[in-house]
């Protein structure tokens, strides 16, 4: 006697596996990561985004997003299931196996260089292939576990996606797409290293050398404002050169002051809420800086 399609208990094993793969993608940083390649492909485009591009990037970068999401889960399930903010991931809760999990982000990442390579072109594939084992291999596996340092030298990988979307369009690497990269590579510090002062003990307990852990709290501080100060230096670099106009300019700057109110505010020790307003604000922040960089681009285009 077969089971009936519209049986709840079978739709709510089939809705519950559903979310348990989506959420080995980590789709939130898996929207971000895409959308600065999105903003990559505009800003390389002088007109509308070629289709190609725009269809078949999108679809393989975000593939290959969810890809090295997955392996991460992979290889941090131990660390996972005894840090609080981790704990009921779908490996840790035992609901999805490793061997279910291996082969859909092995299968996520043919199908991502599959698309890319025979979408779009070789380098943007090869380029998504280098970010997707930085990630998923030299930052979760070794870095991660290696240095205090881990974020600043594997954030190379998480700032590669404007150089991909940039590479989809003119199948080359531009010095503008490079700009885009530093502003991701220089945010990530001070991103990361807030939500890892708000979870220090959790990381102490499984032995990851986060800079809190390992250099303590007043000097992470003082680390966020340094690096915040270096990214407000590199946020104004596509105005300098030229690469966008003065909306970019406008909307960049008090994008800047604020995160450099929260920088200082977490820097001070007065409130202890503020390593996770400044780490909640910098996601914020990335996002509407790269808007500003799309309607700056469309305003300049159009003038």
């Amino acid at each position: 006697m077969s089971i009936a399609p519209d049986n709840p208990a079978v739709a709510a094993v089939v809705t519950g596996r559903w979310r348990d793969f989506l959420e080995l993608t980590k789709p939130k940083v898996s929207l971000l990561i895409v959308f600065t390649a999105i903003v990559g492909m505009v800003l390389a485009s002088p007109g509308m985004v070629p289709l190609p591009a725009l269809l078949y990037g999108t679809v393989g970068i975000a593939l290959a997003s969810g890809s090295a999401a997955a392996f991460n889960h992979i290889l941090d399930q131990r660390i996972d299931l005894q840090m609080a903010r981790t704990r009921n991931r779908p490996l840790p809760t035992g609901s999805l196996t490793d061997h279910q999990a291996l082969a859909f982000a092995g299968a996520l990442a043919v199908v991502s260089m599959l698309t890319l390579w025979f979408g779009v072109n070789g380098l943007t594939a090869v380029l998504t292939f280098a970010s997707l084992i930085g990630y998923a291999l030299v930052y979760t596996r070794w870095l991660k576990r290696a240095t205090p340092q881990n974020i600043v030298i594997g954030g190379a990988a998480g700032a590669a996606p404007p150089i991909l979307g940039w590479a989809a369009v003119t199948n080359q690497i531009d010095p503008h797409a490079l700009l885009l990269f530093l502003i991701i590579f220089t945010w990530t510090p001070p991103h990361f290293w807030a939500l890892a002062i708000a979870r220090r003990d959790d990381y102490a307990k499984v032995g990851i050398p986060m800079l809190p852990v390992t250099h303590g709290i007043e000097f992470t501080r003082l680390q966020i404002v340094l690096y915040t100060i270096l990214l407000v230096i590199c946020t104004l670099l596509p105005f300098l050169t030229r690469q966008s106009g003065l909306l970019y300019l406008l909307a960049v700057l008090p994008l800047n002051a604020r995160f450099l109110y929260y920088a200082v505010e977490l820097h001070r020790g007065r409130r202890p809420e503020m390593a996770m307003r400044t780490f909640r604000y910098s996601i914020t922040y990335l996002m509407l800086l790269f808007a500003a960089l799309i309607v700056d681009h469309w305003f300049m285009i159009r003038v």
